[in-house]
């Protein structure tokens, strides 16, 4: 079994946006469903936050969960742009985007230097890039990246933190663009362009309120335990003013 495969037996993807409160049937395929349904429109009532919590309220992104409530209580978001040798961070605090830093890390040591800065910048949520070609399909350095976010999805559920994949096409080409904007001489765009790509990603996420994340969820039942006590802490956190 090649490592590709060794991830997609590891964990299971769900599309977003899914729909709220979906009792699934016990052999009904989740993928099928999920892709046939929609969250209600935001423009209705709130949603009761103390009432038994459904699994895709605990699993929202935190763009999702800030449209259809303002007032939720959200860590931050960590933008990652995974290239072939650097990965470009951007990190957004409430809709504040910004660059972070570049990496030039792979394998475990990218995967665990990523969560220091997630602890360290109270993230809660990865939002990984995707990389999809003009013709709407995956590429081979999609393979490569959802091995990554498969990998990182295990080790950050194990603190509480989610992992989505977000389709990035078009975002090096917006990142090199706002560069030439701001200013920046070619020497200057130089080893920061992946961070900025990274935060391309984050806008093209918050833009679409999450709803074109794809969430890596594993499939031990005690790490889904773990993301869902973290989900309810959010949704029943008192809000202090």
């Amino acid at each position: 079994m090649n490592a590709a495969a060794a991830v997609t037996n590891a964990i299971t993807r769900l599309p977003f946006p899914p729909p709220i409160g979906y009792p699934f049937a016990q052999n009904e395929n989740p993928r099928r469903v999920i892709e046939s349904l929609r969250f209600p429109s935001t423009s209705s009532s709130a949603v009761v936050k103390t009432v038994s919590l459904s699994l895709e309220q605990e699993f929202r992104p935190n763009a999702l969960r800030k449209k259809q409530d303002s007032s939720s209580r959200c860590g931050f978001s960590l933008g990652v742009d995974l290239g072939l040798s650097r990965t470009g961070l951007a990190i957004s605090k409430g809709f504040v985007i910004r660059p972070l830093t570049v990496l030039e890390l792979r394998g475990q040591k990218l995967e665990l230097r990523l969560l220091d800065i997630a602890q360290n910048q109270e993230v809660d949520e990865f939002i990984i890039g995707l990389p999809i070609s003009i013709d709407g399909r995956e590429t081979p350095q999609s393979n490569k990246v959802r091995s990554v976010a498969g990998r990182l999805a295990v080790r950050a559920a194990e603190r509480g933190l989610r992992v989505y994949l977000q389709d990035e096409y078009g975002t090096s080409t917006e990142a090199l663009d706002r560069m030439i904007d701001m200013g920046l001489s070619k020497s200057g765009r130089r080893g920061r362009i992946d961070a900025y790509a990274a935060a391309m990603v984050l806008e093209k996420y918050f833009s679409e309120s999450g709803g074109g994340v794809e969430l890596v969820l594993p499939k031990q039942l005690d790490l889904q335990n773990k993301l869902r006590d973290r989900g309810r802490f959010l949704l029943r956190k008192p809000l202090y003013f």
